[in-house]
């Protein structure tokens, strides 16, 4: 039976502010790439008057931490919704709705590739990437079920949310939906915590020093390995310049460790694994070289926030970097080139007046990326996915 909606109680110039379900599951522990768009959007989201904004958490046990991690202005709904559970019921069955929680719901938005299904709210789901599709060797069991929930939620009516062109496209090739349900939105660039100090302990060796700077979680994705390989034939040149690789250690890091112990400079390789919020920005304003190899992105949260703050990036063109970078502003070299990355690491190492060239031209592109520009254009979206 189709549950009739009941209407809040807020009002904007006299009509009913649409109610978000927004799912923030992501905000829970390690701040990933999925977790710095929850807070991104959802900051700017709750400045929107016509919105009701209401975060909640796919967890059972862990749902309660996560009231203290949103932004001013988000409501939070702690409805009991064990991960494991859901996942294995929506996936098979397309059942329990939404509704089962909260009756009020006008939209929900699922946040990480899987959205509730619902009896009559409107639905937008976020695909971040095609990973799943593209690199199945690189994905967990646990993600690798995303593209039949993917298919499921666009059967059942929802919008899909994409942080780039790129995936936007990738998306209508690879799925049956609706190219006007597609919707591509960039995301802005990751806020800064001020509330976590530097840690001392981690950058105190690197003062002073030339470094070039690796900055994600350690997977294959990444494609790590060549860059210390890249690395190791600039270094011949550079004697005094390291390497530093920061990011927790995902799946096969052990291929990084590998490859580390086999190269002649692997004295000037520093690993520092995850480092707080105020280390990353510092890390990021004082490297020399930002370098992002990665093999495929669906958007690029790191070279951005390496421009923001006047560091000169090389990264590929895999993905959606050629689009959220532009070569305008970046030094870009084919996906897995490990000559031509590590020209293009030598190029701006030696050329002081090619960084600053690029410096200049990455603070003027990233103006181009705003979470309230991101918000506004959800906003439209929920709209969209909220009419009956």
């Amino acid at each position: 039976m189709i549950m009739e909606m009941e209407l809040r109680e807020t009002h904007v110039e006299g009509r009913p502010r649409l109610r978000v379900a927004y799912e923030a599951t992501a905000l829970l522990g390690f701040r990933t790439g999925v977790g710095e768009f929850c807070y991104g959007a959802l900051n700017a989201l709750a400045r929107i008057e016509s919105l009701d904004v209401n975060a909640f958490a796919i967890s059972h046990r862990r749902r309660h931490m996560l009231k203290q991690e949103l932004p001013a202005g988000v409501g939070f709904s702690d409805w009991i919704m064990p991960a494991r559970p859901l996942h294995a019921m929506w996936n098979r069955y397309n059942f329990p709705p939404l509704e089962l929680w909260d009756r009020r719901v006008d939209v929900v938005h699922g946040t990480n590739f899987v959205v509730p299904p619902t009896y009559s709210a409107g639905k937008v789901v976020t695909v971040h990437d095609l990973t799943t599709l593209r690199f199945p060797e690189m994905c967990d069991a646990a993600t690798l079920v995303f593209p039949k929930m993917v298919q499921q939620a666009i059967d059942g009516g929802a919008f899909v949310h994409t942080p780039s062109y790129f995936v936007a496209q990738e998306v209508m090739e690879n799925f049956r939906v609706d190219p006007a349900k597609v919707v591509a939105i960039h995301h802005g660039i990751p806020l800064l915590d001020p509330s976590v100090d530097l840690d001392a302990a981690q950058v105190g060796p690197l003062v002073g020093r030339r470094f070039v700077l690796a900055l994600g979680t350690v997977e294959p994705r990444k494609d790590y390995p060549m860059l210390v390989r890249a690395f190791d034939e600039v270094v011949q040149h550079e004697p005094d310049l390291i390497l530093v690789i920061a990011g927790k250690d995902g799946w096969g890091s052990s291929d990084l460790t590998s490859v580390i112990t086999s190269v002649k400079s692997r004295s000037k390789i520093f690993r520092l694994g995850y480092v707080t919020p105020a280390t990353r920005q510092w890390l990021l304003k004082n490297a020399t070289v930002f370098a992002y190899p990665s093999i495929y992105e669906g958007f690029g949260f790191p070279p951005l926030e390496a421009m923001s703050l006047g560091t000169p990036v090389v990264s590929t063109t895999s993905g959606a970097l050629a689009e959220v970078l532009s070569d305008a502003c970046a030094l870009l070299v084919k996906s897995g080139d490990m000559n031509g990355l590590a020209t293009g690491l030598m190029r701006l190492v030696g050329d002081e007046s090619e960084r600053a060239r690029l410096s200049q031209a990455g603070l003027e592109h990233v103006n181009r990326f705003s979470w309230d520009l991101c918000a506004s254009e959800l906003a439209s979206l929920y709209q969209l996915a909220g009419r009956k």
